[in-house]
């Protein structure tokens, strides 16, 4: 569930930028997924630091 969320919201991110009709929608969706879900991780290791 989480993570069809990220990718939904990774594809809204990445049409932004990029036309959904493009070649390359699928690789930077991709991308931004990863980034989101790095942030996340991020987040919560720093939120348990504390």
């Amino acid at each position: 569930m989480w993570g069809r969320l990220i990718l939904v919201v990774s594809g809204a991110i990445a049409a932004l930028f990029v036309s959904r009709d493009a070649d390359n929608f699928l690789v930077i969706s991709a991308m931004v997924g990863v980034v989101l879900i790095a942030a996340v991780v991020l987040i919560l290791a720093l939120a348990r630091r504390k």
